[in-house]
């Protein structure tokens, strides 16, 4: 088998497990009597603390040898983690493992994204193949879980993502390359990690990179976290959501397997640029219920919302970065764009959805017109031309 191949395995079991916890945990939590304020609270703690949690956490990853070893501990970890979930804990129980197992969790694919982005440079292979995998694998479980949910108990959901954490962590030594953390070998001290990340953190390009990327992938926050609820309420099944998540998933992927050509003539300036707009029309699109008919074109929208923002996103923090911080700015990328952005757009979504319903959406498109202004200042920045 080929390393991108084994590599987009490995993405599969990451996201064959967040294709179940995206648009179908909040099902679970109010199935467990949640209100929306309180699902958007549980869901945003996380988020709120990854902007601290995520490098700290790049910095532990990097203590190793080889970069999958962190990987293996933090899936088995989460799944033990999710496997507590299912005692009769209350909001407050499910609040602390679900904040312990989100934080882990959310570090894992930016990790991955390091050995992958790394070994696509080296093998000249294009990163979005093994990517695509793991986005085919997220619409897999949109669709099955979707359907479980209209034959039984929301249950089904915390089984699911159990059950794929725990493959995550034994897939990781399987379908990993052995790649050390550093190319000379051995361990960094932590002195020199310290020094890697603050040099990030110093550095107002970087900073304002991931912070316009953060603003317009944040803006998923309201779909992500209540789309299910509001189409449900709007009288369309979990299945259908499943099929219209499927449909912007579906696009994702295309966009990774067969777009590479264009993406290199666009540029990844370009690319965060358009992003920030296909975000604007499409959420308030969304705020209006527009009928079912419609909301599959604008689900193809995640081509650009989510897939063109995140390449574009990897391709700039990477050009930003150097070996010694190359886990620390994925992570910070991450950090943002799925943490403390995301955790606050989160935690003003449940209110927003309780009191406005799809309404909601219009903060999201506001967000997105904050990070497309943002991306248009990185034209004429030197140290990303030619990018």
């Amino acid at each position: 088998m080929s390393s991108p191949v084994k590599m987009g395995l490995y993405y599969a079991a990451i996201f064959v497990g967040t294709g179940a916890s995206s648009p179908y945990m909040p099902v679970w939590f109010a199935h467990q009597g949640l209100s929306g304020a309180q699902i958007g609270l549980i869901l945003s703690l996380p988020m709120l603390v990854r902007v601290v949690s995520a490098p700290l956490i790049a910095l532990w990853a990097d203590s190793f040898a080889l970069r999958r070893t962190a990987l293996i501990f933090l899936g088995l970890g989460v799944a033990l983690l999710y496997g507590l979930m299912a005692l009769p804990l209350g909001f407050a129980g499910w609040a602390v493992l679900w904040f312990a197992a989100s934080t882990a969790f959310s570090t894992i694919s930016p990790l991955t994204d390091v050995i992958v982005l790394s070994r696509a440079r080296r093998d000249d292979f294009n990163y979005g193949w093994p990517r695509g995998i793991g986005s085919a694998a997220f619409i897999v479980a949109n669709l099955v879980v979707g359907w479980l949910l209209t034959k039984g108990s929301a249950e089904v959901v915390l089984v699911w993502i159990t059950g794929a954490a725990a493959l995550a962590g034994v897939t990781a030594r399987i379908l990993l390359p052995p790649d050390p953390v550093h190319e000379t070998g051995g361990r960094a001290v932590l002195a020199e990690r310290w020094a890697g990340l603050g040099d990030l953190l110093r550095d107002p390009v970087f900073m304002l990179t991931v912070a316009s990327v953060g603003a317009i992938q944040s803006a998923h926050a309201f779909y992500y976290s209540f789309s299910a609820l509001s189409w449900r309420a709007e009288g369309i099944p979990e299945s259908t959501t499943g099929v219209l998540w499927a449909v912007g998933v579906a696009v994702e992927i295309g966009f990774f397997w067969f777009l590479e050509p264009w993406r290199r003539r666009l540029g990844a300036r370009r690319l965060l640029v358009l992003g920030g707009i296909a975000g604007v029309v499409r959420w308030a699109a969304y705020a209006f219920s527009p009928p079912l008919w419609l909301l599959f074109p604008l689900q193809a929208l995640h081509a650009l919302t989510y897939a063109a923002t995140f390449l574009a996103a990897l391709q700039l923090t990477e050009r930003l970065s150097n070996p010694r911080n190359a886990s620390a700015a994925q992570t910070i990328n991450s950090a943002l764009s799925s943490g403390v952005l995301m955790g606050f757009a989160t935690l003003a979504s449940g209110p927003l959805f309780d009191h406005f319903g799809a309404k909601g959406y219009l903060l999201m498109a506001a967000m997105c017109v904050a990070g497309t202004l943002g991306a248009l200042r990185l034209y004429g920045v030197p140290r990303l031309d030619p990018v």
